[in-house]
């Protein structure tokens, strides 16, 4: 999922994009244009190189050569691309910059706008890295006394269960899965994540009924996803989709997430109405969002 914003060039507004309603959903990144007020940025971001040195030109998904500006004491590669829009687009992914422009906009309008938005970009950019960076922490040992969060709190995987059957221990933080000990790794994270899932579908279910009563609405079904950028999704007739790795969260995010998507029975958008939607049944809603945009999926142990 791409951080991106836009700038407009064009002498008169920019009409706003139509509203598709049939599904509405709770993005796993922080929304488009969030602003942050980091430190300034580093040379080692990525997109960016020390001036002077002559990396080799990477290369943009379609295999065409990036443009690069040079900004202060910093190369910056983008990829332009041109379309009918009206106005100047930054996207920020996992492979770099990518600016998409008007075919009227000329390349000198498009570095000015890049220097205006350097700030931006650079944070973004930053961001992303440290995203990568994280990615390479160490995955889940799947062994005897291996450790997953569940509900906020690590469990310990405990192998060779005394009654042959899978068992969770709240007073102990404690599963005990009933392989031996020489068990296929394999084996012990499927054991573990499909009670992970099984855990989801029943809380899921459970916290549901509860904000569907508070706020007065019916959902149609839901059912558990897997989705690398969502949190959750909710569609107009009524069909509501939880991913399951909010298991790892505490409980109010959970609570969140669901009253988020109920929310969305009553008003499908994200226009201040809703905002008060979401609050009446569950006002600690801010803290709860911005716990979510700090813990983005590579956070989360990877399973």
């Amino acid at each position: 999922m791409r951080e991106a914003e836009s700038m407009q060039k064009s002498p008169t507004p920019q009409p706003a994009a139509a509203l598709d309603n049939r599904q509405l959903d709770l993005p796993l990144f922080a929304e488009p244009g969030s602003t942050s007020s980091s430190p300034s940025p580093s040379p080692s971001a990525p997109g960016a190189t020390p001036q002077g040195q002559q990396p080799p030109v990477p290369l943009a998904p379609d295999g065409s050569k990036l443009r690069s500006l040079v900004i202060g004491s910093r190369t910056l590669h983008y990829a332009l691309k041109r379309s009918a829009r009206r106005s100047i687009g930054f996207a920020i992914d996992g492979t770099g910059l990518t600016i998409t422009a008007p075919r009227w906009v000329t390349l000198a309008d498009i570095e000015t706008a890049i220097t205006e938005k350097q700030r931006w970009i650079f944070t973004k950019l930053i961001e992303w890295q440290t995203r990568v960076e994280q990615r390479a922490l160490p995955k889940v040992d799947w062994k005897d006394g291996a450790e997953v969060p569940y509900l906020g709190q690590p469990v310990r995987v405990t192998l060779g269960s005394p009654h042959g059957t899978l068992a969770f221990s709240a007073e102990n933080c404690a599963l005990q899965v009933p392989l031996p000990l020489q068990a296929d790794p394999q084996q012990i994270k499927d054991r573990v994540q499909g009670w992970l899932q099984s855990e989801a579908k029943r809380l899921f279910g459970e916290r549901l009924a509860v904000y569907a009563e508070k706020l007065g609405v019916n959902y149609r079904a839901y059912a558990l996803s897997s989705a690398a950028t969502r949190w959750g999704s909710c569609s107009s007739d009524g069909k509501i989709r939880l991913n399951w790795r909010l298991i790892h969260f505490p409980l109010s995010i959970i609570d969140y997430v669901v009253a988020h998507e109920l929310a969305h029975l009553r008003e499908m958008n994200h226009s201040p109405r809703f905002w008060q939607t979401v609050e009446s049944i569950f006002p600690e809603f801010r803290e709860a969002r911005q716990t979510l945009k700090s813990h983005p999926p590579e956070l989360l142990p990877t399973l």
